[in-house]
């Protein structure tokens, strides 16, 4: 098969989002549903924890920090105001702390509701995808690589790495860590380095997060789709053809 003519990164790049998107989704209902939404209460409820949740990739890191930038890029299509307000909740529910140079950071509290938050996605998703072991396994060293090929092209080449992806990659992955939460964090980590994907390709159409929103289907959202598409085929490359297949179709095969 060759990498030029049946699946080059860019096309691969559109037909994988879909495919990630559903996993991800699959993951995260799984943990709401299995035990995420009454951990959340016990904590204060969405209002407490919301963005522990968004961020956890990078919070529950010892001394993680999210900093302005990349917190306005995660919440790039919602309003700054509200996001702001439901921040001060949160900070003021002793769940993050603010320093005085607007960088983010779990408190013990936050720390331990990421802890147990960590412990449901574990035990979720190995039910979820129990009786896949060995594609999961073969999924988290697939995205364990276009992740750290990211992170290298950026260092390399400074307009590839966007402000969502860098304030979520790399994942916290300590020591033990199942492959559940492993796919369902590194899934959502590459989600990020697809929307700042986006955002560069509708920023170059002239558009703003508000005005992409509204686009209609036609020609002009097709054209942002697939430059979104060229720009967030860096990554692949690290794969051959058939690995990428290989990835496709493993992701199809996961219940969710």
């Amino acid at each position: 098969m060759s990498d030029d003519v049946e699946l080059p990164p860019h096309r691969f790049a559109g037909l994988v989002a879909p495919a990630v998107d559903r996993v991800f989704a699959a993951g995260i209902l799984a943990g709401r549903e299995g035990g995420g939404a009454e951990l959340s209460q016990r904590y204060g409820g969405p209002a407490a924890t919301g963005f522990l949740v968004e961020f956890r990739t990078r919070l529950a890191a010892p001394g993680g920090t999210v900093d302005p930038a990349g917190f306005a890029a995660v919440t790039r299509y919602r309003d700054p105001a509200s996001c702001q307000r439901a921040l001060d909740k949160q900070v003021a529910y002793g769940m993050l702390h603010r320093r005085p140079d607007g960088c983010l950071c779990a408190t013990e509290r936050g720390l331990a509701f990421l802890a147990e938050l960590f412990q449901v996605h574990a035990e979720v998703t190995e039910e979820l995808w129990a009786g896949h072991d060995e594609r999961v396994l073969r999924l988290v060293d697939t995205l364990g690589r276009l992740l750290a090929h990211a992170l290298v092209s950026a260092e390399e080449e400074t307009d590839v790495l966007g402000d969502a992806f860098a304030v979520t990659a790399p994942p916290y992955e300590p020591d033990g860590t199942p492959p559940g939460v492993l796919l369902l964090n590194r899934l959502g980590t590459l989600r990020y380095h697809r929307a700042d994907a986006h955002a560069a390709a509708w920023t170059a159409a002239g558009h703003t997060a508000l005005s992409v929103s509204e686009l209609p289907a036609g020609p002009e959202r097709l054209a942002i789709e697939l430059e979104t598409d060229r720009r967030a085929a860096g990554p692949y490359a690290a794969l051959t053809a058939e690995e990428r297949l290989t990835m496709l179709a493993d992701l199809a095969a996961l219940p969710g």
